[in-house]
């Protein structure tokens, strides 16, 4: 295990803000992990785990303790019961393992396609996009337990999966480090062809779209909205969907109808829950004041997406906070809907 100090957050990012780290640990192994844990133990200091960075905001301070980069690495598959079980080390890079699913003519992960960040890092929130929540196809989440220094499996009932949570971000965040995961896929298994944008991809097709076509896709839609990764698109120095969609009791969804009505304006929507409905973040953000392009600053709205706030060169993690701020202040005066984030804030 080697021990740097004083590095670097922001280019470990994909929103490319943030000051250093006191300490910084890449383990590559279990035992690597465990060391790590006995280092913040004795130094008596606090302990952030960093995967992929692009889920990710950190203060311009940085982090006064140890970031441990988990780069667990490698895909093993074994089958069960007509199914694939895949599994990967949490440092892998999930597009990489999304890849090797559809290669293997597997479904389950196709429209996860092109999602920056590590494959630790999607139990966390439970990652979902275009229809597909990665809580539908893990298995089991191999895990280190700061508590108590043991590597133990928990399984799916145990992580708690709900609407972008898990046990891992709320009742035991902190608690446990994420090592491997194990996801069930199913070999010859039909693409999920469920959200708006991919049935309007393929509206006039003669023939069921493949694993392959959707993946693609998928790619192409993410890039269009500026949600895929590219070194050319400065659309994509953001950390993705910043705000989570709002999902509603009965009562308050009525209340926001009315409120849209008298602007004539009619809310997009689909059945979350029994007796709950998920709402558009990217329409309320649009409809408070922030179009596309919107410009902050250093900091802007995507031009791709409403969802997405950018870093237009020089921005600093104050300059993030502050049009994050500002946001949610205007849904929430206008809507009467406080949107809740989804990155992680680290160091504030």
């Amino acid at each position: 295990m080697i021990v740097q100090e004083n590095v670097p957050l922001a280019p470990l990012t994909t929103l490319k803000v943030g000051g250093p780290t006191r300490y910084f640990i890449e383990a590559k192994t279990i035992a690597d992990a465990q060391e790590a844990i006995e280092f913040v133990d004795t130094r008596r200091l606090p302990l952030f785990v960093l995967g992929g960075g692009s889920n990710l905001v950190v203060s311009d301070a940085g982090w006064s303790g140890v970031v441990l980069k988990i780069a667990i690495g490698a895909i093993a598959e074994r089958p069960q019961d007509g199914k694939i079980i895949c599994e990967v080390g949490a440092g892998e890079e999930w597009d990489k393992f999304v890849v090797t699913a559809v290669s293997r003519n597997c479904s389950g992960v196709e429209c996860l396609s092109g999602i920056p960040g590590s494959v630790g890092g999607t139990p966390v929130q439970n990652v979902g996009a275009y229809g597909q929540e990665v809580a539908e196809t893990i298995l089991s989440v191999t895990v280190l337990d700061i508590q108590t220094r043991e590597v133990c499996e928990l399984n799916h009932k145990d992580c708690g999966f709900h609407y972008r949570t898990s046990i891992f971000n709320t009742s035991h965040r902190g608690r446990y480090i994420i090592l491997k995961v194990n996801y069930v896929l199913c070999p010859g298994g039909k693409p999920h062809l469920q959200y708006a944008d991919l049935k309007n991809h393929f509206a006039g097709w003669n023939e069921i779209p493949t694993l392959a076509d959707v993946r693609e896709a998928v790619r192409k839609i993410r890039a269009s909205k500026g949600m895929l990764i590219t070194e050319d698109d400065p659309d994509c120095r953001s950390a993705g969907s910043f705000f989570k969609n709002p999902v509603l009791s009965a009562d308050s969804f009525d209340r926001l109808i009315k409120r849209a009505a008298e602007k004539n304006l009619q809310i997009p929507s689909y059945p979350a829950l029994e007796s709950q409905r998920k709402v558009s973040a990217a329409w309320l953000v649009e409809h408070s004041g922030f179009s596309r392009g919107f410009v902050s600053g250093n900091v802007g709205i995507s031009r791709k997406h409403a969802l997405a706030i950018v870093n237009r060169g020089e921005a600093m993690a104050a300059d993030v906070v502050a049009l994050k701020n500002h946001i949610q202040d205007r849904v929430e005066d206008i809507w009467s809907i406080r949107l809740e984030p989804e990155p992680v804030f680290v160091g504030f």
